[in-house]
C-alpha cells in the first residue's frame, strides 16, 4: 500500500477499509494483556493505527511541499494518490478520534499520533486544542521516544511553548537530531554535491 514514503492507488482504499473497521468487534477487543513472561506485542489496532499514522505523514504538508519542490514542479498536482487521501483526511480523523478515548494506553496514544497529521486539514484545525490535551496526557505517561517526537513537534508546529513539556531524554534527543540535521546539510552544501567519497554521515 505504501513504500518508500510513497503512495499508490491501493493505499486510499485501504486506508479507508483500515479506517472503517477501527471499531470492529474482532479489533476492537483484542486482549491488550501481556504476562510477564511473554514478550512485548503490539495488538492489531495499535498496528493499523500505526499504518494510518505513518501513511498520513507520508501526505502531510511538508511531504507536499518537500515533492512540489524537489521532485518536479507540479508534481503534486499529478500524484493524484496523495491529493486523494489528503482530501480524504477528515473521514479518517473521525474514525480514528473515536479511539482518543480508549482505555488502553497504546491504543490511546497510537490514535493520537494518526490524528496530529489528519488534522492539518482545514476542517479539523478546530480539534488541535483538544489533540493538544492529549499531548500533554502522553507526554506526562509516555516513554516512548518515536511518540514524544512526533507529539513535541506537532506542539512546537501549533505555536505552543515546548520548553516546559519535554524531559531532559526529550532535550537530549532534540539536540542529536540537530546536530545530525546540520551535518547532513554540511555533506550535501560541500562541492554542491556532497563532495566526500564516504558515506554521508547518518
Amino acid at each position: 500500500m505504501t513504500h518508500q514514503n510513497t503512495l499508490y492507488g491501493a493505499t486510499v482504499p485501504v486506508a479507508l477499509f483500515v479506517a472503517a473497521i477501527l471499531d470492529h468487534p474482532a479489533i476492537a477487543t483484542v486482549d491488550f494483556g501481556r504476562d510477564a513472561d511473554t514478550p512485548p506485542h503490539h495488538p492489531t489496532l495499535v498496528r493499523l493505527l500505526e499504518w494510518l499514522s505513518d501513511t498520513a505523514y507520508d501526505a502531510d504538508d511538508e511531504c507536499a511541499a518537500i515533492s512540489e519542490r524537489h521532485v518536479s514542479e507540479g508534481f503534486f498536482q499529478e500524484d493524484r494518490e496523495m491529493r486523494a487521501f489528503r482530501d480524504l483526511r477528515p473521514a479518517i480523523f473521525s474514525a480514528v478520534h473515536a479511539l482518543l478515548g480508549h482505555d488502553n494506553t497504546d491504543v490511546h496514544d497510537a490514535a493520537l499520533v494518526a490524528a496530529i497529521p489528519l488534522a492539518e486539514h482545514p476542517a479539523i484545525t478546530a480539534h488541535r486544542a483538544e489533540l493538544a490535551d492529549h499531548v500533554r496526557c502522553l507526554l506526562a505517561t509516555s516513554t516512548d521516544r518515536h511518540n514524544r517526537d512526533r507529539v513535541l513537534d506537532a506542539m512546537k508546529a501549533w505555536g505552543h511553548d515546548i520548553t516546559d513539556l519535554g524531559n531532559a531524554d526529550d532535550i537530549a534527543a532534540r539536540q542529536r537530531y540537530a546536530r545530525l540535521k546540520a551535518e547532513r546539510e554540511s555533506w550535501w552544501a560541500a562541492d554542491g554535491t556532497g563532495g566526500y567519497s564516504e558515506d554521508p554521515p547518518f
